[in-house]
């Protein structure tokens, strides 16, 4: 229906725009969570996302300090994008199944019947450092919403101590603060672990809780560990000069700032699996692609754990169209390993019709990141040669959920003259350090191809 936008979900939550004629209409703007803002706004069908961002500051109460914070984004289950400050929500929303077919692979009847909502939420060219400067309690309040959703949802995967102490953190924001011990467990257990901790966790019949135990006993040391873990954070506000609320929110914000993916935006594409037998092709498993302004993490969606993460100065990519009818896009991702100890350089293909915008959206970081650090050394984009680096880092292996597991990556491997390559010459993110002018601010275009589908 190219005349509602609707939250995802809600299939009943719906925005008539019939008749975006008249002088005022009824929009809904959705937070991540339950939450909307509700808005009567004139000439909606030709409003720009930078206009509507003042009407949603002010109706949230958002300081000017924050205003870079949050974004607009549409989405839904097959998409999500982050829209510009001078794209026209409307608009992009008639466009939005040929978006689908350009972006995705769903079936022609799913995305017949795929409506996106507009959200409001974090910008991911918002810097971390910025973020933990923030003091307002509201702004705080809405970057914890979305954080704790990503951690629920699996999203950000998390090592045990990480999800253990978010939970109790969310324990103590949602529950009365100081509350003995058993109000505390009754509380957990009528709002369920489920509320506090990844459904993966919960669910899990391996790894840290036996499948001997059985579920009731799983669900009986989680509820432990969770009380016990609430009990020391609530402990540790007690000695703190700041807002209880606050002072829970900023310390989940900090914890996740300790996850590498933290604020990325996610695309969806499949990675080669290893051979599995001399005779027998590996398959293809499903990823999960985060990009922000410190790196690049490809994310097992059925593990729950990061297979490769890259910040960009060990990092080098491409685009690439498809040569013939049934091939794919594909994101190349190079890097450093080495092969029965010998250096090499390694490539990662990722199968997705999103490549073109992570491509796009990687690049942009980079620029970003090398208009900021001119700024920060004031040598007007030229690095000094420890600064711009030569080879790249080398990779460490670890058990956590957050480190790369490249040994069970199918990749590419060459040596550095690159014979074996010959079709394939990677971007460098150091080449957006080079000596030169710096570049004029630039303007994020991943959903740019939009402005050519519909002028009206």
């Amino acid at each position: 229906n190219q005349n509602a936008w609707r939250r995802r979900g809600s299939p009943g939550k719906m925005i008539s725009m019939v008749s975006v004629s008249a002088a005022a209409q009824d929009v809904l703007i959705y937070l991540v969570g339950d939450s909307a803002v509700h808005l009567c706004v004139e000439g909606v069908a030709c409003m720009t996302v930078q206009e509507l961002g003042r009407s949603v500051r002010e109706a949230l109460h958002i300081p000017d300090s924050a205003q870079d914070a949050f974004a607009f984004w549409l989405c839904s289950p097959l998409l999500e994008l982050q829209l510009k400050p001078k794209h026209q929500p409307y608009k992009l929303c008639r466009q939005w199944q040929d978006l689908l077919y350009r972006f995705t692979e769903a079936s022609e009847d799913n995305i017949s019947q795929d409506e996106p909502c507009l959200q409001y939420r974090r910008n991911v060219f918002f810097p971390r450092t910025k973020e933990l400067q923030i003091e307002d309690e509201g702004v705080l309040r809405l970057l914890y919403e979305e954080a704790k959703e990503n951690v629920l949802e699996g999203r950000y995967p998390c090592d045990p101590e990480h999800w253990l102490r978010l939970g109790a953190l969310s324990c103590a924001l949602d529950l009365e603060h100081g509350i003995d011990i058993h109000k505390a467990a009754s509380a957990i257990r009528e709002k369920k672990l489920s509320s506090f901790l990844p459904g993966h966790v919960i669910g899990s019949s391996g790894g840290l809780f036996s499948a001997l135990r059985g579920k009731g006993g799983r669900q009986a040391e989680l509820e432990q560990s969770l009380l016990e873990e609430y009990q020391a954070v609530c402990k540790s506000a007690t000695s703190n000069s700041q807002s209880i609320p606050t002072y829970f929110l900023r310390q989940y914000l900090s914890t996740c700032h300790t996850l590498p993916y933290y604020g990325c935006a996610f695309f969806s594409g499949e990675i080669d699996k290893p051979p599995q037998g001399i005779l027998q092709r590996g398959g293809r498993k499903t990823v999960s692609v985060g990009i922000s302004l410190e790196g690049v993490y490809v994310i097992d969606v059925k593990e729950k754990h990061v297979l490769l993460g890259l910040r960009y100065c060990e990092l080098s990519w491409d685009h690439s169209y498809p040569e013939g009818e049934g091939d794919s896009h594909i994101l190349w991702l190079e890097f450093d390993g080495e092969e029965a100890g010998t250096p090499v350089n390694k490539l990662l293909k990722i199968y997705s019709k999103q490549a073109e915008l992570m491509n796009g959206l990687i690049e942009f970081c980079v620029e970003l990141r090398a208009m900021g650090d001119a700024a920060a050394t004031g040598t007007d984009g030229e690095l000094s040669p420890s600064q711009q680096g030569g080879q790249r880092g080398k990779l460490r292996r670890q058990s956590s959920v957050v480190c790369s597991r490249v040994h069970s990556l199918s990749t590419i491997s060459y040596v550095d003259d690159g014979k074996e390559i010959k079709r394939l010459k990677p971007k460098r993110a150091a080449s957006f350090f080079s000596r030169q002018p710096p570049p004029p601010p630039p303007a994020y275009s991943a959903v740019q191809v939009t402005e050519s589908l519909e002028q009206g």
